[in-house]
Parts: structure tokens; C-alpha cells; sequence
């Protein structure tokens, strides 16, 4: 994505992309929405595999890596991670980096608002939390990616403790609607709804987006 602009004796140059956003692949879907709706066309999106959220300890090394191989290419870096299970590890990457994140402990907060998810997972701590993403996704990532494809004797002890299933919709269409509830009644949990738009992803890439470009990591 590139913008010509004038410059002095008529010539033109392109738009160089100086702000790097190292984002979960479960999240590229709305970055790249983002991306296109606010015209951030200094903003380049590099995702990680989504997978890693099956095993959160390799999380703060490949962002590290991304990190390093991202140097001498971008002015900015940014993460659009939460903790997701790093237990502090990657936090403790990114500060020895100078590199900031998006607040929050998991990602379903960034879509609910991490205030109004915390009040969610208090109200019923057996939720089991869907997005757009891993409703579309539920099949390869959570029934194979977790081993119950293979191994449905797994179920009770995977999923013993959950009561429900929270859809957190960001663009719903029927069709995710029904991957849901199905994905609900496969794990046995009581199905719910809730559509919360791009919520604090959104506002906080949005911030990102607007910094002024002479803004640098420490």
C-alpha cells in the first residue's frame, strides 16, 4: 500500500512504512480492517501464527525475534499481543527491548474492554471465550489443534470446569453465529452472545497510528 505525494520540482516519492505492528494471527483480520478504514499507510502488520496460543512460552521469544529482524527496517515497533498467557515473559522481553504492547492479559479484552471483560470472567469463571477469528477457526485450532478430534475422552477433563461459551462478536454474520453455537454445543456449554465491535483494539492502534512519526522506542 503506497501514496505518492509531490515533492519539490514535480517529482513524486513513495510512502514509506516507518511503524512495525507485530500482531497474534488471531487478531490480523481486524488490524488489516484497521488499517484499510484509517488509511495507515505508514503502518506495516507482521502476525505470528495464531497457534502459539496453544503454547503461550514460545510467545515472547518469536515476538523478540520479530523484534530483532525489525531493527533496521522500521523507526517504530509496537506489539499487539496481551499477555496471553506468558505468565510476565513477555513483558519482560518488551521492556528489555523498549518496546510497548497493548494492555490487557488476554485478548478478549481488547474487544470487550478489559475493565468490562474482567466483570465478564468474574461474573462466570467457567467461560469458555470465542472471537470472529476462533469461531471461524474453532475446528482446527481448538477440536484438532487441542488433540479432542483424536482423543474425545480428553473432553471432561479439557472442559470439566466450563459452564459456557461466550461468543465475543466483532462483525458477526449468521454464518459465524452458527459456528458458534455449534462449537458450544460440541463442548457442552451453554451458548451466549455478545457483540463488542474492535472495542480497545481499535482505540489503542488508533493511538499508535497517530503518533508523530519522529516518536522512536527507547
Amino acid at each position: 500500500m503506497q501514496t505518492d505525494h509531490s515533492a519539490a520540482g514535480g517529482t513524486t516519492a513513495p510512502e514509506t512504512k516507518n511503524t512495525l505492528i507485530i500482531a497474534c494471527g488471531a487478531l490480523a483480520h481486524e488490524i488489516t480492517a484497521l488499517q484499510r478504514q484509517g488509511s495507515w499507510t505508514h503502518i506495516a502488520v507482521q502476525c505470528l501464527p495464531a497457534e502459539l496460543h496453544n503454547r503461550p512460552d514460545k510467545i515472547p521469544g518469536a515476538v523478540q525475534a520479530k523484534i530483532t529482524a525489525a531493527r533496521e527496517r522500521f523507526d517504530h515497533i509496537f506489539v499487539a499481543y496481551a499477555d496471553c498467557g506468558t505468565g510476565g515473559q513477555l513483558d519482560a522481553v518488551l521492556r528489555s527491548e523498549g518496546v510497548e504492547r497493548l494492555p490487557g492479559d488476554h485478548c478478549y479484552g481488547f474487544f470487550a474492554g478489559n475493565e468490562a471483560f474482567n466483570a465478564i470472567s468474574d461474573a462466570e469463571l467457567g467461560t469458555f471465550y470465542l472471537t470472529d477469528f476462533l469461531a471461524r477457526h474453532f475446528d482446527r485450532l481448538i477440536w484438532q489443534g487441542m488433540g479432542l478430534a483424536d482423543h474425545a475422552e480428553l473432553l471432561p477433563m479439557m472442559f470439566g470446569n466450563y459452564t459456557r461459551l461466550l461468543y465475543l462478536a466483532q462483525k458477526p454474520t449468521d454464518d459465524l453465529k452458527r459456528r458458534a453455537e455449534a462449537a458450544a454445543e460440541q463442548l457442552g456449554l451453554r451458548y451466549e452472545f455478545l457483540e463488542t465491535g474492535y472495542g480497545e483494539l481499535e482505540t489503542g492502534l488508533q493511538s499508535i497510528a497517530e503518533r508523530p512519526i519522529t516518536w522512536r522506542n527507547l
